[in-house]
């Protein structure tokens, strides 16, 4: 789309968002009821279109796509209302006689830019905040998942009005008209490269962003651990979407005492849940293209392959892997392998594993198997992170009760049920003085009474 054509887009979402008819509670939720019936309408295209781009099998699909974005609907429908109404707080008595609240108002038109390991719910589930906060919005999906692209364009076009929802497709040319633009909100998900160049042209308008990036997210096994199913929910969560997971565990680092354990257990369910031979498996994702599939086989050349390592570019298709004597300055261990790869690094002493972890950018996740309270205390206590689980892996951002988002490198705000609909939108803040007192100490000319009264209310 010629940057005009995206300029002229924006202005007439403006002009809508001003006409106020996105502002009715009843709007908001008729819409978000429209949006859920499009995606039943569609969730059989929308499957086929996350199988050609990713390879995706309906199970997962609907796991980790359409089921996700049918809970956050449903949650987010219950609950508007009362997230909507004003918020009354206690006044403070130098405020006499008053009544203080905060009033929740959309930020006007935003922008969602989406990416495409998981294309589909990943553009839904801020839209669906957006729209619940009373917002106009333009998504733009990935390029690299042309087929989610193309069936969420046809759906949301034959649902909304351009000039309230409106879907911009393409790649880099699009995305750099579309910022260009000033938003009221721009809500990115993907790298990290990319997320700075947002954040820098958003700085132009004072725009405020939320960011969703990344980063190298560690998983943390101890020798007081469950390792038997400690190794079932990290393949399960490692390997998923073929590894192409923002949260999915990056690195694991193991207490010398149960690596051999570990290892043992986690081949056996690499086995148990991909085949002896997973590049031959239907259910088995793909990577999304040529460049990251040369990227993460580039990731494991030379290094010491201790189960997979087998790879597949006519499939775009890269085995389960397991990585053994990884060094800290191993390429694998410079980026965020965004891949079916793991690598194994080893500590004595959880201090160890502390300063490892805290020498680098704060990731996006961190994941602890123990059974040790006092070490999941001191974790917690001690490393900085966007979010995890402890005894399991990634199922922390598959609940709209909490918050999902990055800290540091790895992102800033945060979404999922609440935290979305404060994400988009603004708090005013309202202080309501009745008329039938005037308390006089603030008012010149000053004296030691008025001072006295002063300092008495504002203790």
């Amino acid at each position: 789309m010629e940057e005009e054509k995206v300029k002229k887009l924006v202005e007439k979402q403006r002009n809508y968002f001003l006409s106020g008819r996105t502002k009715a509670i009843q709007a908001r939720m008729a819409a978000l009821t429209k949006l859920e019936q499009a995606i039943k309408d569609r969730e059989k295209e929308i499957h086929a279109a996350l199988k050609k781009d990713l390879n995706k099998a309906d199970m997962e699909s609907y796991m980790s796509e359409t089921g996700m974005t049918y809970a956050e609907l449903s949650y987010v429908k219950k609950h508007l209302k009362r997230w909507a109404a004003p918020k009354t707080v206690i006044t403070p008595f130098a405020q006499f006689h008053a009544k203080s609240f905060s009033y929740p108002e959309p930020y006007g038109v935003v922008l969602i830019m989406s990416p495409w390991n998981y294309p589909f719910m990943l553009t839904m589930e801020p839209l669906i905040g957006a729209i619940a906060a009373g917002n106009c919005c333009i998504l733009k999906p990935s390029a690299y998942s042309p087929n989610v692209s193309k069936v969420i364009c046809e759906m949301i076009e034959s649902t909304f009005p351009k000039e309230y929802i409106a879907v911009v497709e393409g790649g880099r040319k699009e995305n750099a008209a579309l910022l260009e633009q000033r938003f009221d909100y721009i809500f990115f998900t993907g790298g990290v490269t990319v997320g700075k160049y947002v954040m820098e042209k958003a700085s132009a308008h004072l725009t405020p962003v939320t960011l969703e990036l990344g980063g190298k997210s560690p998983c943390i096994v101890d020798k007081t651990a469950n390792v038997k199913l400690a190794a079932k929910r990290i393949v399960f969560g490692k390997f998923l979407n073929c590894g192409q997971t923002c949260v999915a565990p990056d690195y694991l680092l193991v207490q010398k005492e149960v690596k051999a354990e570990l290892v043992h257990y986690l081949i056996r369910y690499m086995k148990k849940m991909y085949g002896e031979h997973p590049l031959e498996n239907e259910k088995y994702p793909k990577m999304i293209n040529e460049k990251h599939f040369d990227r993460v086989c580039g990731l494991i050349k030379n290094m010491e392959i201790i189960a997979g390592g087998t790879c597949d570019r006519k499939k775009l298709k890269i085995a389960p892997t397991l990585l053994d004597h990884v060094s800290p300055n191993d390429p694998v261990m410079k980026e965020e392998i965004f891949g079916p790869v793991l690598p194994i690094l080893t500590y004595q002493d959880f201090s160890e594993a502390e300063r490892f972890i805290r020498k680098r950018e704060k990731p996006l996740a961190l994941y602890l198997f123990t059974t040790d309270k006092e070490m999941e205390k001191r974790a917690l206590k001690n490393l900085s992170f966007g979010g995890g689980c402890i005894n399991d892996t990634i199922i922390h951002l598959a609940t709209s009760r909490l918050g999902f988002g990055g800290v540091g490198g790895s992102g800033m705000g945060n979404y999922h049920g609440k935290y979305s609909f404060q994400t988009f939108s603004h708090q005013k803040s309202i202080v309501k003085k009745y008329n039938w007192i005037d308390l006089p100490m603030r008012y010149q000319p000053y004296n030691s009474w008025k001072e006295w009264m002063v300092r008495m209310f504002l203790k």
